[in-house]
């Protein structure tokens, strides 16, 4: 009898609606949790499930962000509205804008890079949030730039079947591991809030955004 609840990469590909790749590597770096019979790589549903659902509420660092200040990271030139449908036009957009800040060295890797690491992973959180982020050593202290955007962006395979609208890009320093997961937490914990992220997307200038952002709203 053929056991339901184990799974193959095609099918926990499908599932989670990337390359059969992506999944294959991330079961070598144990990013995922599975397990092997004999030389073929096995998921358990119930346990993938349980994966999806952490990732989805973005928990697992909510005790460093205590002490990040939103005002301290973001500024309000760093706040654009975007009018794209797809993805990669949005990303391009938001990674021309946190390049012309002075932290930013190398702004054609940084570029490479964030298309890269979003070809392997989508970093869409779910409630049409995404936070594409990014720790490189030509990059000299951290820096945020966060788009709003008026079109719903379709093509970020999000968990939840949620258009994207806000996203938040993130830049650090190789060094600063820390302070990097301690802002993807304060962030995605902060736009929980419905209210939160409605008020940003309703914003009619980047000044209004950054007052939500920054305020105890």
């Amino acid at each position: 009898m053929i056991d339901e609840d184990i799974l193959t990469i095609d099918e926990v590909a499908k599932y989670l609606r990337v390359s059969e790749r992506t999944v294959y590597e991330w079961a070598q770096k144990g990013e995922i949790p599975t397990g092997k019979i004999g030389t073929v790589w096995r998921f358990k549903k119930s346990e993938l499930e349980q994966w999806v659902n952490e990732r989805l509420s973005v928990n697992r660092f909510s005790a460093q962000s205590g002490n990040i200040r939103p005002e301290e990271i973001i500024s309000i030139d760093r706040i654009i509205f975007l009018n794209y449908s797809s993805k990669r036009d949005t990303l391009l957009a938001l990674a021309d804008n946190i390049s012309s800040a002075p932290q930013i060295k190398n702004r054609q890797e940084l570029i490479s890079e964030i298309l890269r690491r979003e070809e392997l992973m989508s970093t869409a959180i779910g409630r049409g949030i995404a936070i594409p982020h990014i720790r490189l050593s030509s990059i000299t202290d951290l820096v945020v730039s966060v788009g709003i955007s008026r079109t719903d962006i379709i093509d970020f395979q999000t968990l939840d079947d949620e258009p994207v609208r806000l996203l938040l890009m993130i830049a650090a320093a190789y060094n600063q591991h820390a302070k990097h997961l301690q802002t993807l937490s304060f962030f995605s914990s902060r736009l929980k809030s419905r209210e939160l992220r409605n008020a940003i997307l309703a914003s009619s200038s980047p000044q209004d955004a950054y007052s939500i952002l920054t305020g105890n709203y």
